[in-house]
């Protein structure tokens, strides 16, 4: 496949996911997912895998990303999220997408705002990476039982 097709591939796929994902349709995302993939979201890993967060964690397989998709609806109160998306740079089958992401923990009615870096790979039409870099710190402070230290 030469260069201009790859990125063109690449920047079609990810389009379709910034698309399912705002439709909220956890099956039609995991869709867009190859069977095997490399996945991280748990910066550092020894720090996540708590029960308030259970979506942040390392997953392996495409059913897995629906899985996700649901765990972060799930704990989240619907109607108060948005995400702005700044930028998708794409080059060849890597992608960046940067922006802003507002959420409201459904476990203590905190609202939050972190932005985020998405670095995704597409193989074949299907994403084979997904990591996420955010400001988890936020995430934390809005999920956190009891005051939160600012």
């Amino acid at each position: 496949m030469s260069p201009d097709k790859r990125a063109s591939t690449t920047r079609s796929v990810v389009t379709e996911l910034l698309r399912r994902i705002g439709a909220g349709d956890p099956d039609a995302i995991a869709a867009l997912y190859a069977d095997a993939v490399d996945w991280r979201l748990d910066w550092p890993a020894e720090e996540h895998g708590r029960a308030e967060t259970p979506w942040i964690r390392r997953r392996a397989t495409g059913a897995d990303a629906a899985e996700h998709f649901r765990q972060i609806g799930e704990h989240h109160v619907p109607g108060e999220a948005g995400t702005e998306i700044e930028r998708v740079l794409v080059d060849g089958e890597h992608a960046v997408v940067t922006g802003d992401i507002r959420q409201t923990a459904r476990s203590t009615g905190r609202p939050y705002r972190a932005r985020f870096a998405l670095h995704l790979t597409v193989e074949d039409g299907l994403i084979t990476r997904h990591h996420v870099y955010e400001d988890s710190l936020a995430v934390a402070r809005a999920f956190a039982s009891g005051p939160v230290a600012g």
